[in-house]
Formats: structure tokens, sequence, C-alpha cells
């Protein structure tokens, strides 16, 4: 009995360790399903580890050589690749150490050659050996797989536009860096400077640009090798021509400049094209001397390194954008204003200022890179030539047009006769006269013809006769021969006097100056006899003698006489008060020949036989004046009155000449 129960707690704990057993066993299992899967994943890649041991042994002998050709070159790629990034922190700030900078950039530019170089190589021996695994099946098919297509993604990037960004774009961003700091030392040091004192009377001190330092020049050009051998000349070239042509174009504003876009209508007006000419000459040479000068010896020392060419067209482009094609584009304004003989001098005055500059324009502006304003400034003065000799050679026709207008009203000298001989002296000039026959020897070589220098004299020569003809058919033209003898004497004395000791003078000799002297005696005397002279003899002292005829009938004699003075007198006078003698020596010296010829008689007159008539009623009819009120009256006479100056008026002609009168000729006085 108690053997059975002890056998049954005994198969009772046996089965109880074999359920604790099986649980553990279930609990075992459950937990290597997990490691069981892990290892299946891992079989494949332990497949491929194991493989090359199941290769033959000839294939395993040689890969390791195939290997150790492709990884060499490759892994020195790997290490200047590295090398290359390492080099970033010193390409940060180009200001700080400018030569430190470029020498850097240089190892850089070094490494991307080599990296451009060998890239390739080290493809090419990386796909030889991936072949080698392939063609003997040293690896797995799937790694060999994954390797071309590695293979295959290098070789696009070589052969495509990330070749260029094997830096990962350090390189760009350098010299993008290295542009800014070449645009930070043009800017900084390109600063507008006061002159020192102003150009022109009255004007602002003008500015100028500051000279680069030597040391920026250099920095300047160091930069520039470093960006031209990366190809970004072009840039280099346009934030250059940016700057400095802002800092030109700053100082030429500070001259105002503002009158060089005028139009053509607003140019029509003569007084202001003068005074806008005078300071067109002047800022020219101030811009051609100073601004574009510096300019010019600037691009060649900056460029000097690039060739001729370069630094020449980047002058050229600072130039024209500065503002020489807005002077040149005034004087061709100026040619297109309407044709006047005053504008003749004005383009003289052009043509003169172009060929003080012209070895300067040549110097500055020649070669293939300026064609633009070379072009510019042959058509100006082409057109100035042109201008000049076409106003020139119409003179005298239209000296002649102006003969059949009617003469001036106030007997005076018309304005063409002064505006001609100002005229003609002016042109015979020591300003003018060599510049103008230049400009005529150049248009003769146009027409292939021959210039002499007695062509422009025989036709200066001719305006002035001209003039006298003119002068001859105008005395005809007044209604009473008074009038007519004013005219003449005016206009001779003003020929004779005005002429004088003068180059046109000399030209005309001194016989031609004294006929013009006799002709205002000779018509000074007659108009002296036809006109006051006659006034004395209405004074006559006939049958007053004694009074013999009784008081009464002197009396009567008195009246009649003093009425017809009187008379005779307020006519003359009357005639005479809007003439004018423009010259004061003329004017004064007719008044006093006047006074003389009537005053005293006419004071003798009265003193003897006023009495007469002073205790009639009627006393004021016939003692009307006295001899101071007399005299008062003819220094009154003759007074030029003011008039507005300007050359004569012009007559249209084959469609060269405007009509109307051209405003102020300031050097042509009327009045002295």
């Amino acid at each position: 009995m108690d053997r059975g129960i002890e056998n049954l707690v005994s198969a009772r704990k046996l089965l109880k360790a074999s359920v604790e057993k099986s649980k553990a066993l279930g609990l075992s299992l459950e937990q290597s399903g997990p490691r069981v899967d892990e290892i299946n994943r891992r079989l494949p890649s332990l497949e491929v580890s194991i493989r090359p041991i199941r290769a033959q042994s000839d294939a395993l002998s040689s890969v390791g050589g195939h290997i150790n050709r492709a990884v060499v070159p490759a892994a020195a790629v790997l290490k200047v690749f590295d090398a290359i990034h390492g080099l970033e922190k010193s390409l940060s700030d180009p200001q700080s150490d400018l030569p430190g900078y470029l020498g850097v950039l240089k190892r850089l530019e070094e490494a991307l050659k080599f990296l451009a170089e060998n890239c390739g190589m080290a493809i090419q021996w990386l796909g030889d050996i991936v072949e080698y695994l392939e063609d003997h099946k040293v690896a797995d098919a799937r790694f060999v797989s994954g390797l071309k297509k590695a293979l295959n993604r290098l070789r696009e990037l070589e052969a495509g536009e990330e070749k260029g960004h094997l830096d990962g774009g350090l390189l760009e961003v350098s010299l993008d860096r290295l542009e800014n700091e070449f645009r930070r030392l043009l800017t900084e040091n390109s600063v507008p400077l006061p002159m020192s004192s102003p150009t022109l009377p009255g004007e602002q001190p003008c500015i100028a640009p500051s000279p680069l330092p030597v040391a920026v020049i250099y920095k300047l050009q160091a930069i520039l090798g470093r960006l031209i051998a990366n190809d970004r000349l072009e840039k280099c070239v346009f934030i250059y021509i940016e700057i400095r042509g802002s800092i030109v174009r700053a100082s030429l504003k500070a001259l105002n400049l503002d009158y060089l876009t005028l139009s053509v209508s607003e140019f029509n007006n003569v007084a202001s094209i003068e005074v806008y000419i005078a300071q067109w000459g002047k800022h020219l040479e101030f811009a051609m001397k100073n601004l574009f000068e510096a300019e010019y010896k600037l691009c060649n020392d900056v460029f000097e390194r690039m060739g001729i060419d370069v630094w020449k067209s980047c002058f050229a482009k600072i130039a024209a954008q500065a503002g020489i094609l807005a002077f040149l584009q005034f004087g061709k304004t100026v040619t297109e204003s309407k044709k006047d003989p005053i504008k003749l001098l004005k383009l003289l005055d052009i043509f003169a200022s172009l060929n003080k500059l012209r070895l300067d324009f040549n110097r500055l502006f020649g070669g293939d890179t300026c064609v633009e304003i070379q072009n510019l400034t042959r058509d100006l003065i082409k057109r100035v030539i042109e201008g000049v000799c076409e106003i020139f050679w119409e003179l005298s026709v239209q000296v002649e047009l102006q003969r059949h207008t009617p003469p001036p009203q106030d007997c005076g000298i018309p304005r063409v006769a002064t505006f001609i001989t100002d005229y003609c002296n002016k042109l015979l000039g020591d300003d003018y006269k060599p510049i103008l026959t230049q400009a005529l020897v150049i248009e003769k070589s146009w027409k292939h013809e021959k210039f002499q220098e007695r062509i422009l004299i025989d036709e200066l020569l001719n305006l002035v006769k001209s003039i006298e003809m003119n002068l001859e058919t105008w005395s005809k033209g007044y209604e009473d021969a008074i009038s007519s003898y004013i005219f003449l004497m005016n206009n001779h004395w003003h020929l004779y006097k005005y002429l004088k000791n003068t180059k046109l003078g000399d030209l005309l000799g001194d016989n031609w100056l004294s006929e013009h002297d006799q002709y205002k005696e000779y018509y000074f005397t007659i108009y002296l006899r036809e006109s006051w002279g006659k006034l004395p003899s209405l004074l006559s002292r006939e049958g007053l003698i004694m009074f013999s005829g009784g008081r009464a009938t002197a009396r009567d004699l008195v009246k009649q006489r003093l009425k017809s003075f009187n008379e005779a007198f307020d006519d003359i006078y009357k005639k005479q008060s809007s003439c004018v003698i423009s010259d004061k020596d003329l004017r004064e010296k007719m008044r006093r020949v006047i006074i003389q010829t009537v005053v005293p008689v006419y004071r003798s007159y009265m003193q003897n036989y006023g009495p007469l008539v002073e205790q009639d009623a009627s006393t004021s009819k016939y003692a009307k004046y006295t001899s101071q009120s007399l005299e008062k009256m003819l220094n009154s006479l003759f007074h030029p009155k003011p008039v507005k100056l300007g050359s004569f008026k012009m007559r249209q002609m084959s469609g060269k000449f405007d009509n109307g009168v051209v405003d102020q000729y300031r050097s042509s006085p009327t009045v002295r």
C-alpha cells in the first residue's frame, strides 16, 4: 500500500517536471522563430560573402591586383576631393587677405583640374574590375548589378553639368566673392572729388573722378587674373563700366549740362545758342582733357594685361555712357537749326573746339572699339563744314535780296549794313579767319578743287560792294530828297568811320575810305543847304531898313516873314524829328552846324524887329519861338531810338534760309 502511494507521487512529480520542460521548450521554440527569420534574411549576403571561396582558384588569385589598380586612383581622387572641402574655410573673405585668398583659390582650381582629368580614369578602372568580377563570377550577380548602377551614375555625373560642380559649387561661390571684392575696391575708391576752381566764371566748382591708388590697381589686376582664368572677363568689364561710368556721369552732371538735350526748335533762338555754344566748347574741353583722359589711362592701367582691344573697348563704352555722345548730339542739333549768318560764327566756334581737340579725339577714340564715336564725330564735322560753307557762299545773294526791301524810315543805317561790316571784320579776325579758311579748304578738297585765300578775301569784298549798291538803291526809295541825303550821309559816314583802322578797311584801302568820307561831306552840305539852310533867307530885312514904309507896314512884313519862318521850321522839324543819326560825333556836328545856321540869324532878327510884334495882341502867333527854345528843339533832333539788336532779315532761298529776323546779334552796335 505504501509502495503504491510512493509510485504515484513519483509519477506525479515526473509528469509535473515533463510539463515544465514542455512549457520551457515551447517558449524556447517560440523565441527562436524570429531568429530563424533573421538567418533566412542574412543567408543571401552570407552566400555572396562566401561566393569567392567557391570561385576558381586562378580567378581568386588575380582579382586582388585588379582591385588594387582600380582602388588606388579612386582613392587619390577621393583624397583630393576631401582636400578641396578642406579649403572652404580659407575662401570665406578675400578682403581680409586677398593674396592668401587668391593663392587658395588657385590651389582649388588646380585640385578641380586634377579631379576633372582623373575622375574619368578612376571610373574606367572601377568599371574594369566590375567587369572582371562579373565575367569570372567572383561576386554575386546582385552585388555586381548594384556596382554597375553606381558606376553608371558616376559616368552620368562625370559627363553632365555636374562635372563642373565636383567641389559642390565651392569654386563658383569663391569666384562670386572675388567679383564682389572687385566691385567693392572700385566703388570705395571711385569717389568724385571737387575741383579746386570752377572752369567758367560764375560756375560752381565741377568735380572729377579721383584716380585709383596704385595698390588698388594691383589688387584689381590680381583679381582679374583669377576671374579671367575662369572665363569671367565679360562680367568684370561690365562691373568696371558700370561703376566708372557712373562716376564720370556724376562729374559731368556737376557742370549742369541740361542744355545738351535741347531740341532743334529751342535752338532757333540765336541768343541762347551763343551762350550754350560757349559753354559747350569749354565743357567739352574739360571733359576730354580731364575726365576722359583720366579714364583712358585708368582703363589701360587696369586692363593692360588683357590686351589693347579689351581696355579700349571698355573705355569706349564708359565714354559713350558717360556723355560724349550727348556732346556730339548737341553739335548736330545746332547744325539742324535755322540757317542764319550769325549761325556761321557759332558753327565756326564748334569747328574750332573740335579742331582744337582733334589730336585728343584721334588718340582717345581711335581704333575699331570706338567706331560709333568716330562716325558721329566725322558726321558732326561734315555737317559743320557744310553749314559754314552753305551760309558763307550765300551771304552775297542774301544781301542782294535785301535790296528789294524798303529803306529805313528813320533814315538810319540799315541793319544789314551794320551787320555785314562788323561780320566781315569778325571773319577776318584772328579768331575766325584761320578756322573759316580751314573749313573752306576742306570743302574745296571734297569737290577736288584747289582753294586760294584770295577767294575768301574777294567774297568778303563783294559783300561790301553789295552793301554799297543796296545803299544806292535804298536812297532812291524816299519820297523826299532830304531824307535821302540824311540816309546817304549816315551810311557813308558809317562805312568810313567804322571800317577805318580795321582789317576790312585795310583791304578796301585808304582811297575807298576817303571816298566815303567825301561822300558824307557832300551829302551833308546838300542836306544843310536844301533844308535848314533855307530858313535864314526867310528872315529878310528888305523893306524894314529905317521903316521906310511906316511902322504899320514894317509890322506886317515882320509878321509875314515870321509866319513863313515858323511854318518852314515846323515842317522841317516835323519831317526830321523821326530821323536818327547813329554816330554820336556826326550827330553832334549836325546839331551844331544847324544851330549855327538858324539860331544866330533868328536871335538877331528878333532883337531888331521883335518889338514890332511884341505889343500886338497876336504876338504869340508870330513870335512863336525864342532863340533858346529853337536851340533846345534842334538839340533834341536825331537821337537814336532804343532798338533790339540783331542780324538782318533773311529771305528764304532754295529752302536754305528761313524767313524772319534772327534774334540778337550782340556785337553789331547801332548806337555809338
